[in-house]
């Protein structure tokens, strides 16, 4: 199996365009909205600056900030979850991808440590 994390992550962003796009737009969601758009789409836009880092280290920095990224938008799902109860399972799945992202980028940074 041809596993391209930087394919992954750019699905990741694209999947919360769409997703939020199901939403209505209230003054709860406004905010979230934004938000969420903002830390998904960074996740896959990190990445690929990762893969041109000048340095380990720079590398390093960039899968952090794509790891902190992922980390935040399981925050604004469960917001939006709140926010929208009867998208609960969407945003579950949402979630989940999140945090399989966080976790793998986790370990890629520790793994620039040996």
């Amino acid at each position: 199996m041809n596993y391209d994390l930087e394919e992954r992550s750019a699905k990741f962003g694209e999947e919360i365009i769409l997703f939020v796009k199901t939403l209505r737009l209230s003054e709860y969601n406004r905010p979230l909205i934004n938000q969420i758009i903002r830390s998904a789409t960074s996740v896959g836009a990190n990445y690929m600056e990762a893969n041109q880092a000048s340095s380990k280290k720079d590398f390093k920095n960039k899968i952090r900030i794509c790891q902190k990224e992922a980390n935040e938008t399981k925050h604004w799902i469960r917001m939006i979850a709140v926010s929208n109860s009867e998208k609960q399972e969407n945003c579950r799945k949402l979630w989940k991808e999140a945090h399989e992202l966080t976790l793998i980028f986790a370990k890629i940074s520790k793994n620039c440590d040996k």
